[in-house]
C-alpha cells in the first residue's frame, strides 16, 4: 500500500492514509503515538495552548523519573524527567488529527516554565504567565495549585502580583 501511494510514512512504523487532509500538528501526533507514556510539556505545550510567540524546534516531552528516553529519528525530542506528583498533575488528553495526545493544562505548563526557567529562559516563563493572565479562560486557583505541585509558588508570586 505504501509503494502504491495509498499510505504515507509519518515515521518508522507509523503510517496514515494519503487521501486524508494534512495533519495540523504532525510532530505532536507522531510523538504522542510513539511515546504514549510521555506528556507534551514546556514550549511545545505553550505553543499548543497559544501561550507563546516562540516556535518550538523540538518536541518537549515529560517522562516519569527513571524512564528511558525515547529514541526517535524524527521529530527531534527534548526530554525532561518529572517526579511522580509533578508528572501526574494537570495531564489532559486531546484528540489531534484523530490521535490521542497527552499534554499538560495551560496552568500546569506555566508553572513548569518557572520550574525549568534556567533551561528554557526566564523571558519565556514571564511571557507565558502574561499571556495566560490575558486569557478569558484563565483559572488562578489551578495556576496556584500547579505552582505548589511544581514547588515554584515563591518564585512565581512576585511576577503574578506585578501582572494582576
Amino acid at each position: 500500500m505504501r509503494d502504491s501511494g495509498e499510505l504515507e510514512t509519518l515515521g518508522r512504523g507509523l503510517y496514515r492514509l494519503s487521501d486524508l487532509p494534512p495533519l495540523g500538528n504532525p510532530d505532536l501526533v507522531t510523538v504522542g503515538m510513539k511515546v504514549p507514556s510521555g506528556v507534551i510539556c514546556l514550549i511545545s505545550a505553550l505553543a499548543f495552548h497559544e501561550l507563546t510567540t516562540q516556535i518550538p524546534h523540538e518536541v518537549y516531552i515529560a517522562l516519569p523519573r527513571g524512564a528511558e528516553p525515547p529514541r526517535l529519528d524524527h521529530p527531534p525530542i527534548r526530554a525532561f524527567w518529572f517526579t511522580k506528583r509533578a508528572f501526574e498533575f494537570g495531564v489532559e488528553v486531546h484528540k489531534l488529527d484523530g490521535a490521542q495526545v497527552r499534554t499538560y493544562s495551560a496552568g500546569k505548563t506555566v508553572a513548569d516554565c518557572f520550574k525549568y526557567r534556567n533551561k528554557i529562559g526566564m523571558d519565556t516563563a514571564r511571557e507565558a504567565l502574561k499571556l495566560y493572565l490575558e486569557r478569558r479562560k484563565k483559572n488562578l486557583e489551578t495556576l496556584l495549585e500547579a505552582a505548589e505541585v511544581c514547588r515554584v509558588s515563591k518564585v512565581m508570586r512576585p511576577y503574578l502580583e506585578a501582572l494582576v
